[in-house]
């Protein structure tokens, strides 16, 4: 055997053993002998490509683009190696970008002023980029937590056959809200935003998502998506409740929020508890398997 052919023997023995090592997880094809080792380096190829993600940038020309002043960082697009259903899930873990309390931007698209409270208060007309969220009991930041179970979801819906689009897929993002919004309007078929509530209170409060107050119903793009942003929230608690998790008593609450003020597909802000609330990643598993069954029911599967 000349050198070329040693190197190439070794090349395709190396594929066929890590190809081995990671197979087992994957989808089986029935496939020829003859076949074999091409399938394997092409589920391989796949598998590796899942794992690396795509990059995804704001691009300029999108709608509502102009408004974002935090824009530089990338969101991260993962595809799913099987029972693909051909939707796309915009996880966004709440937070965590560094100086994002340092920029505002318009509250909305038209820049008229915030009708309630919140990190801005009502009447404000620019709202801070990106908040740096509270903190738990036990001293841990709320992004950590966001992130964590951006995660353990993200994993969920690429077993379940979903694409997941992550607006935040490390420590830190250089995307304000805004932009996350706008890359998840052209990038995915809903946005789930992922939070705790700061609301101080020494007891746990339970789940509850963030509805869009009535004064804001008849503003675009608001006006055309509202219905959808509230039908995803309700699938979205009643997959938790599902899964046994404490459902607030008040659920939902209105609040003025960019994201939904500049969202053009399904978008909500789902509050998973509140700063006295446990979050080790065995109840985030189950808070992320209710999710799962408010995804599935809000697209029909």
């Amino acid at each position: 055997m000349n050198r070329n052919g040693f190197r190439k023997g070794a090349g395709l023995l190396l594929a066929a053993v890590l190809a081995a090592a990671v197979l087992p997880a994957l989808p089986a094809g029935k496939t020829g002998p003859d076949q074999e080792m091409g399938t394997g380096f092409m589920q391989l190829k796949a598998y590796a490509a899942q794992q690396k993600g795509e990059e995804i940038g704001l691009d300029p020309e999108w709608k509502y683009a102009d408004f974002a002043a935090i824009k530089s960082g990338k969101a991260v697009l993962y595809k799913a190696q099987s029972n693909r259903k051909g939707k796309v899930i915009a996880v966004n873990a709440g937070h965590g970008t560094k100086g994002g309390t340092s920029v505002k931007t318009w509250c909305h698209p038209d820049k008229t002023p915030k009708v309630t409270g919140g990190t801005t208060s009502a009447g404000a007309t620019k709202a801070v980029a990106v908040s740096s969220g509270m903190t738990f009991k036990d001293g841990t930041p709320e992004s950590k937590v966001t992130l964590r179970m951006a995660q353990i979801l993200k994993d969920k819906l690429l077993a379940a056959g979903y694409d997941v689009l992550m607006l935040r897929d490390g420590e830190d993002v250089q995307l304000d809200n805004v932009a996350r919004s706008v890359i998840a309007n052209n990038k995915a078929d809903c946005h789930i935003a992922l939070h705790w509530d700061g609301d101080g209170l020494s007891t746990i409060k339970g789940c509850f998502y963030m509805s869009v107050p009535d004064a804001l119903k008849t503003m675009e793009p608001v006006a055309s998506h509202w219905k959808e942003h509230e039908r995803l929230g309700d699938c979205l608690i009643e997959g938790l409740r599902a899964q046994g998790m404490k459902i607030w008593g008040s659920n939902p609450l209105d609040m003025d929020l960019t994201q939904t003020s500049y969202s053009t597909i399904p978008s909500v802000d789902i509050e998973l508890g509140n700063q006295c609330s446990r979050h080790d990643d065995d109840l985030l598993r189950q808070e992320a398997e209710g999710l799962l069954k408010g995804i599935n029911s809000f697209f029909g599967y």
